[in-house]
């Protein structure tokens, strides 16, 4: 069981450049990832009023304090103690938990709002939990509630693992850097278009469009898709500018990067046009509109 936590706060209506309100709604799906629903999760993440500005995370403290756990932790539990270093084999549980860890952090960030915020390692998928020095007390209503006898050792986060090299923490870390510069490249999180064109239940795919990016994420735990059309805009050439599967991300390389996307006219999923695209399995894919200054820009 990997419970998905999804926050959302809302910022209401601004004053000046500030936040007159701030509502946190909490989304738990308790469920195995194969019995995660779509049209939940595109849900979840856009509802939310037209044009209402929401800054979005995947996971605070509210989650990764103590009696509960990290993303990281549901989806990879005790295998994170023995096998994130590079120098031993990975295992099933810890292969799916680095791709949907990834996958979470996209696509809340590609939904989500206008602003995206990281919280205390979930950028690299910290393990275990937080947990402040605390000394046994009585609550008023008698009850009881144990301390742990002033404990430093969970009141802490180990940011190095991010940094090391020799670590599967590393990869996570380099995958949420892509993110960052994503969006900062291309803007996609202010951008007044998104459009939705896909949510398959049975194919366990996400498809949708924000500014001049498709995004295409592929839920599904085995089936990955040859010859895979999705639904654009835009007409022209698509080129891959992030894969949630590159090596360099912890993934597994079955895409080419150097590939290229041309697309045909014609509706498909509500679109005027498509393209023709590999998704493989539990994997998270953007595509950017390749236009006639950019490519002929030098390198």
């Amino acid at each position: 069981m990997s419970p998905w936590i999804m926050l959302l706060p809302a910022t209401g209506q601004p004053v000046g450049r500030g936040l007159q309100a701030l509502v946190v709604r909490i989304v738990r799906v308790g469920l195995r990832d194969e019995d995660w629903k779509m049209g939940d999760i595109v849900f979840t993440l856009t509802n939310r009023r037209w044009a209402e500005k929401c800054v979005v995370y995947a996971e605070s403290h509210d989650q990764a304090l103590v009696g509960d756990k990290t993303i990281a932790f549901w989806l990879m539990d005790k295998d994170m103690y023995d096998f994130m270093a590079l120098d031993r084999p990975s295992t099933p549980r810890i292969d799916r938990g680095i791709a949907l860890h990834k996958m979470i952090r996209l696509i809340t960030m590609g939904l989500g709002g206008e602003g995206y915020l990281n919280f205390m390692g979930n950028e690299f998928g910290h393990p275990e939990w937080i947990d402040f020095p605390r000394v046994d007390q009585y609550l008023p209503d008698g009850s009881y509630v144990p301390g742990n006898n002033n404990s430093f050792d969970k009141c802490r986060r180990r940011f190095d693992l991010g940094d090391a090299n020799y670590l599967r923490y590393r990869s996570l870390q380099e995958f949420d850097q892509a993110m960052q510069h994503l969006e900062e490249k291309y803007g996609f999180m202010t951008s007044q278009h998104q459009y939705i064109s896909r949510k398959d239940e049975a194919d366990r795919m996400i498809v949708f469009e924000r500014g001049n990016l498709v995004f295409v994420f592929n839920f599904h735990w085995s089936n990955s898709y040859v010859d895979y059309r999705i639904g654009c805009l835009k007409a022209g050439k698509y080129k891959l500018v992030l894969d949630s599967d590159d090596p360099l991300f912890g993934g597994f390389n079955r895409i080419d990067h150097n590939a290229e996307y041309f697309t045909t006219e014609g509706w498909f999923d509500n679109r005027p046009r498509s393209f023709l695209i590999y998704a493989p399995s539990r994997t998270a894919v953007v595509y950017a509109l390749v236009d006639d200054e950019q490519e002929q820009a030098p390198v």
